[in-house]
């Protein structure tokens, strides 16, 4: 089945994510949008995962949770998790390898813990918007091996990709994901990248910039695991 999809949301949790992407109204475009499955892909964090996660399932809406993760080789990935306590066990891992620097909310903006009635009822001090210090090996295995999948973010961008920082795709690193932009040329990459499956997600910080139907992935059914066969070949092969 043809299943609709954005797996690179931002929620207020990430200091780039503006203060209306909350979990309703998170939940509330998607499904607008005709979307059935997303991922939410906080810097360096899955706090705001497990509320939207829930909402999701009241709404019909598969959300998966996710982090966008800075490698030592300063470049992001995306990684998705069958469940929140494996995002929480690599959120820990994570942050144990994150420089302990405190949140400057007049220059990065707030990293706000919401609720199911999208209140603020936290703020994360440690700063997100930093490399962690694990390398980018590392950090593929370590979330492989909790039965995630990873891949390169935004391979097409100028900064914090992995073509733009190392200038190719290392054979170690076994990747048969990358992500583009919403605004690349999906045919392109495809021609480039012809063994490599291509996720196009929107990167949304911004409630208007959510995907519609548009971008769909084929999969067995709307659930995780169908999910993670169909985008990742690593995963298929070794789960």
């Amino acid at each position: 089945m043809k299943i609709a999809y954005d797996f690179h949301i931002h929620t207020a949790a990430s200091p780039c994510g503006d203060e209306y992407m909350s979990p309703n109204n998170i939940i509330n475009m998607a499904k607008l949008n005709g979307l059935q499955a997303i991922a939410i892909t906080d810097h360096n964090t899955c706090a705001n995962c497990e509320v939207i996660m829930k909402l999701g399932k009241e709404n019909n809406l598969l959300v998966i949770p996710g982090m966008e993760i800075e490698c030592l080789e300063e470049f992001h990935c995306i990684a998705l998790f069958p469940d929140i306590n494996t995002a929480k066990q690599i959120e820990q891992y994570v942050q144990a390898h994150m420089p302990n620097m405190k949140n400057r909310i007049d220059i990065f903006g707030h990293q706000s813990i919401m609720n199911e009635e999208d209140e603020v009822v936290g703020e994360i001090e440690r700063l997100l918007l930093t490399a962690s210090g694990i390398s980018a090996e590392a950090l593929f295995e370590q979330v492989r091996n909790v039965g995630g999948v990873i891949y390169p973010a935004h391979i097409d961008r100028n900064s914090y990709s992995i073509i733009s920082n190392l200038g190719f795709i290392p054979d170690e690193l076994k990747i048969g994901t990358i992500e583009i932009s919403k605004s690349a040329s999906l045919q392109m990459y495809k021609t480039k990248y012809e063994n490599i499956t291509i996720i196009q997600s929107s990167d949304a910080h911004y409630l208007q910039d959510i995907s519609e139907e548009g971008n769909v992935i084929e999969a067995q059914s709307v659930c995780v695991a169908d999910i993670f066969k169909s985008i990742d070949d690593y995963y298929k092969r070794h789960i």
